[in-house]
């Protein structure tokens, strides 16, 4: 539109231009909201974990360069229209199996397991981590060729894409973050529209397949941390050490806790992994109830904010994809909180945002990346 035929416009119509380019956050691509909430929990992450390290300045700075390195990604996963990455993401998912077969033949080996890639000058990573956002944008991106519901054939063939990367990350093995895969494939088929009777059917065959995993799939000490889930005081001084502990440090921080840095559980190391999967717990013993009230209010807006964006997101591909981020997102927290708690079994999932790692963190904040391009690259209306 030139110049000249701008100036002729009435006052109403010149608005409703500067609304169709958008405000600066939208040229950005960026979503102030989900920016805002992110930075909160990174910045209060620190201190906590400041705390749970024991005050160890270099865990604090590669955690702090891990987020800064996450804002930047996020910052650039947001550039790109959702609908141009669609072309890149079955290369990507077979990237993916391929780095984890990787990982089964030759990974480096930690803490008795083989979940990581340790390439000489870098830093190793973890490929299942990037299966957790790979894995609901393929689903997305199969469901997004064909009209929905999803018939009996589709839903068989993204059982068939859920399976592979499943298989190989149960063998590293990581079945917390296998579950963590298959549930953010099986939201986005939720999201499409599943059929109820299908769902239920699935329910009733899951107590089967839990036996079948438990005979054949499952190790000593994943079976042992499903037995101390059921009675925690049987081994109090082994498997059950940790929930015992985690309870009693969220229990001793009543209200409003001991105050930042005052913990006892996790300073005098009575608190196992309290820098990784036990981190709430720190948190309850220092802050109490508020400290915790207030983290859980801030994962309650982010997930409220995905899912007006997958509500809002004008394509097909954008709305199962958002919708499967953010719902993978609410498992995360709902696992890590629950077996924290012990009311749920103990399967090394992180505290999104709090917990310390490098490549769980950057990979979070490329899912929420890709929720901000799905919501600043739709086709700005007058009334927006």
């Amino acid at each position: 539109m030139s110049r000249e035929f701008t100036r002729q416009l009435p006052a109403t119509d010149a608005e409703a231009l500067r609304s169709r380019r958008g405000s600066l956050s939208q040229r950005l691509h960026i979503d102030p909201i989900l920016l805002l909430l992110i930075l909160l929990l990174g910045v209060s992450s620190l201190f906590i974990l400041y705390s749970a390290s024991s005050r160890h300045m270099d865990m604090l700075l590669r955690q702090s360069g891990s987020f800064a390195l996450g804002l930047v990604c996020m910052w650039m996963i947001a550039q790109f229209d959702p609908r141009d990455l669609m072309r890149w993401i079955l290369p990507a998912y077979g990237i993916g199996l391929a780095l984890l077969v990787v990982v089964d033949i030759m990974g480096h080996n930690a803490m008795g397991a083989t979940r990581w890639i340790a390439i000489p000058g870098l830093p190793r990573f973890q490929p299942a981590e990037l299966m957790k956002i790979l894995m609901p944008a393929t689903i997305a991106w199969y469901l997004s060729q064909n009209s929905l519901p999803p018939t009996l054939k589709q839903v068989m063939v993204s059982l068939g894409l859920l399976a592979a990367p499943f298989v190989l990350v149960v063998r590293q093995p990581d079945l917390g973050t296998a579950l963590l895969i298959l549930a953010s494939g099986l939201f986005v088929l939720f999201a499409a529209g599943l059929r109820w009777r299908w769902i239920i059917s699935a329910v009733a065959a899951a107590v089967p397949a839990a036996l079948f995993m438990w005979q054949f799939v499952m190790h000593d000490y994943q079976k042992r941390r499903v037995l101390t889930f059921l009675d925690p005081e049987s081994d109090p001084l082994g498997s059950g050490w940790n929930i015992i502990q985690s309870k009693a440090a969220i229990g001793s921080g009543g209200i409003f806790g001991k105050g930042w840095l005052a913990g006892t559980q996790s300073h005098l190391d009575f608190l196992p992994e309290s820098h990784t999967d036990f981190i709430i717990a720190v948190l309850g013993e220092e802050f109490g109830l508020v400290g915790i009230s207030l983290l859980l209010f801030c994962y309650l807006l982010l997930i409220a904010r995905g899912l007006i964006i997958a509500v809002k997101a004008q394509t097909l591909f954008g709305k199962l994809l958002a919708a499967g981020l953010t719902l993978t997102f609410f498992v995360y927290v709902f696992v890590n909180i629950g077996m924290v708690s012990g009311l749920l079994p103990v399967v090394g999932v992180p505290l999104p945002f709090i917990s310390y790692g490098g490549t769980h963190l950057v990979t979070l904040m490329i899912g929420f990346g890709l929720l901000m391009g799905i919501h600043t690259h739709r086709k700005w209306m007058v009334s927006e």
